[in-house]
């Protein structure tokens, strides 16, 4: 499910579980130990990186609808784990969005250090609301960081998916390019901060950082209603309508 590929002193960790990179528990705990255990193995900078034309399709919905609730607090335990391991990392952490990254897809990058996205058709943004899940607190504050107060309102109470270069205006990414040069942006990227001074740039970077750490420490408190509001009734309803949808597509 991911592909660890080492470029000297710069890890990639590339999701690969076709045909949408979507998040499934197991997904979502390697990718985790992934991040946590890249320090010890060496590596000095990350980038995280998916499939070309898919980033992430965000959690496997048609997945987690069939899992109890015991299962489903844990995938959202495992969720909030790899963020706050993203949030936390002791190495600076670039996101190559490779293509479309709705929902959690855009909600791991958000908790990256930098962003990179490929130009062309891809879509990105946090359309929980559209398919019956309330945002959870955690990330509105996440994207609010990153954005500011009123585009993060826009992005979070519509659910609307925006394109890569309106995605750069309002500075949910960082940079625009071709699809084969994203991935190498990334390693760039990385390249160049590690040739900073790096206790000076490790310092600042921890400070620059704190804010969205301490954001961080309001997962537990989250969880139990996360729970609640997945089985829910007018929830549970949208995402079944969903995949429903999904699957007349595909027939």
């Amino acid at each position: 499910m991911i592909q660890t590929l080492d470029h000297g002193p710069v890890r990639e960790l590339r999701l690969n579980r076709p045909p949408a990179n979507a998040l499934s528990p197991e997904l979502l705990s390697a990718l985790r130990a992934g991040v946590e255990n890249a320090p010890c193995a060496g590596a000095r900078a990350l980038v995280l990186s998916g499939t070309p034309g898919w980033f992430s399709g965000g959690l496997d919905v048609p997945h987690l609808l069939e899992l109890d609730r015991p299962s489903i607090a844990n995938a959202w335990r495992n969720l909030y784990g790899l963020l706050r391991s993203l949030a936390v990392s002791t190495v600076p952490v670039a996101a190559a969005i490779t293509g479309h990254a709705p929902a959690g897809g855009t909600v791991m990058a958000i908790f990256c250090d930098v962003r990179f996205a490929a130009e062309g058709e891809l879509k990105l943004g946090l359309n929980e609301v559209v398919v019956g899940i309330p945002l959870p607190g955690i990330i509105l504050q996440a994207l609010r960081r990153l954005v500011g107060p009123r585009e993060a309102e826009k992005l979070s109470v519509t659910g609307q998916l925006i394109a890569a270069e309106e995605a750069r205006r309002i500075g949910l990414v960082d940079e625009v390019v071709s699809p084969e040069r994203v991935v190498e942006r990334a390693i760039a990227w990385c390249h160049g901060i590690l040739a900073l001074p790096p206790r000076a740039m490790a310092i600042t970077r921890e400070a620059a950082r704190a804010d969205l750490v301490a954001i961080c420490d309001g997962m537990e408190g989250e969880l139990a209603g996360l729970v609640e509001m997945w089985f829910s009734d007018e929830t549970q309803r949208v995402l079944r309508e969903m995949v429903a949808r999904l699957a007349r597509k595909r027939t």
